[in-house]
């Protein structure tokens, strides 16, 4: 991969990471400043926890893509970013682009998703 294409690629993940490390701060703080007795009411008490369960789900998420990212900047330092994991060929820059964090191409993918399919049927 050319060293543009490289370093379009890392500017996408750096601003990505920047994107989803501030805002799980925000979500840190915003959680803390809740105050619970507010919520007598059983129904306001539910809603309040299931948002809050939600929120955490979403940023256990954000903190997987989180690791993903790091590792896809290493990946550009080391000189395998944008090479499949499976079969050693190049990742399109079409799909690098949708997914920048992705590690297969989209051949290796599409096996890798038919396999869990067979496996769950």
């Amino acid at each position: 991969m050319e060293k543009t294409q490289l370093e379009h690629f890392k500017t996408i993940l750096n601003s990505k990471l920047e994107e989803l490390l501030s805002g799980a701060e925000k979500t840190v703080s915003g959680m803390n400043q809740t105050d619970e007795e507010h919520f007598p009411d059983p129904n306001d008490r539910a809603s309040l926890e299931t948002d809050r369960n939600f929120t955490l789900r979403v940023k256990d998420r954000e903190r997987k893509l989180v690791a993903k990212i790091k590792e896809a900047l290493g990946r550009i330092e080391d000189g395998t970013y944008g090479i499949c994991e499976s079969c050693g060929e190049p990742i399109s820059t079409k799909r690098l682009e949708a997914r920048p964090v992705t590690t297969s191409c989209i051949e290796c993918k599409k096996e890798e998703e038919e396999t869990e399919k067979k496996g769950h049927a």
